[in-house]
């Protein structure tokens, strides 16, 4: 018998549980998949950090690392440059060996700076002075938005957070020790270009000082911007997770350049550069907390766990009497 007028739907497709069958196919899939890396060592643990960035919602911190770091990231490199230029103002070779090399790791603003470096190096030593401090100021703004996002993975509550003293000072000491660190990379990578060693051998060379600098940046950043008691062995693999992924976004930052960010400008002119900027410091920020959130489901034993599930309380799935899971944390 043929199908009555009331098994047709308005378009014509038959009204039974297409629908609904579909569904429960998705859903019988995805319930297998999860079974499946839940069963898995090598897969539960980065889906579990996967499934706890969701649940922190880290995409938003990223975001707001994103907006300070675009505000930080420029004056601070002008007033480098403009400190380079003051140094070795009695070297202009080294000086613009130093500059082409290691301004070069900067996607998308370093050819700017570049271009600029002899307008920075005749400023006089007031306007230098407060150009410094005004950059200081300005990058404040980004090491307090990841001291905030670093607290929120690892869910310190925010009467277990310094005050607003403690935060500024606690920033500026990491944008010091971020700024030195920057130096001692730019000095040693200029160096090395300056030297006659096969090309080959300066890459390699500026490659594992890039990667040992920022090893020991990302232990300091996960060690010390995090309000709670935590050993450095707690935070020595998402360090190192997070120096391979920035030494890498650092070098992949020139070809991103010139296939995306030259015909985004040839296009929207000065708003391809900062869309191009904008989105290379937000990936940062978002493989910076992915680093984050590896030492956070490593010391809290968060896997294996269920994709679908809520998010949990840090204190539920922790062993009683770790003392850097504060009471009453929020959901992690």
């Amino acid at each position: 018998m043929g199908s009555s007028a009331a098994d047709v739907g308005p378009t014509g497709e038959p009204a039974s549980g297409e629908g609904p069958k579909r569904t429960n196919l998705i859903q019988r899939s995805i319930d297998r998949f999860d079974r499946f890396q839940m069963r898995r060592r090598w897969l539960a643990f980065p889906m579990a950090v996967v499934k706890k960035f969701g649940d922190d919602r880290a995409g938003n911190l990223a975001a707001l690392i994103a907006y300070y770091g675009f505000f930080s990231l420029f004056p601070l490199l002008l007033v480098l440059v403009a400190v380079l230029g003051f140094i070795l103002r009695g070297n202009a070779t080294l000086q613009e060996s130093i500059v082409n090399s290691a301004l070069a790791q900067f996607p998308i603003i370093g050819d700017q700076i570049k271009t600029n470096v002899k307008a920075l190096s005749g400023s006089a030593g007031v306007a230098l002075g407060i150009g410094t401090l005004v950059a200081l100021w300005a990058g404040l703004g980004v090491t307090n938005a990841a001291q905030n996002a670093f607290n929120d993975v690892w869910g310190v509550p925010l009467t277990g957070r310094p005050d607003f003293l403690k935060t500024r000072l606690r920033s500026l000491v990491m944008l010091l020790v971020l700024g030195g660190l920057m130096i001692a990379s730019t000095v040693l990578s200029g160096l090395g270009s300056a030297s006659n060693v096969q090309l080959f051998g300066i890459r390699l060379t500026s490659l594992l000082i890039s990667l040992v600098l920022n090893f020991v940046l990302y232990m300091l950043a996960f060690r010390l911007l995090v309000n709670a008691p935590l050993s450095w062995g707690d935070v020595l693999p998402g360090a190192i997770l997070g120096a391979i992924l920035w030494t890498a976004l650092q070098y992949l930052g020139g070809y991103y350049v010139q296939r995306v960010v030259k015909h985004a400008s040839a296009v929207y002119g000065f708003f391809g550069i900062v869309i191009g900027l904008l989105t290379w410091i937000y990936l940062a920020a978002q493989l910076t907390l992915y680093a984050a959130e590896v030492n956070v489901v490593r010391k809290r034993r968060l896997w294996p766990r269920s994709l679908q599930a809520p998010p949990t309380s840090l204190g539920a799935r922790t062993p009683a009497g770790d003392p850097t899971v504060p009471r009453g944390s929020r959901p992690g």
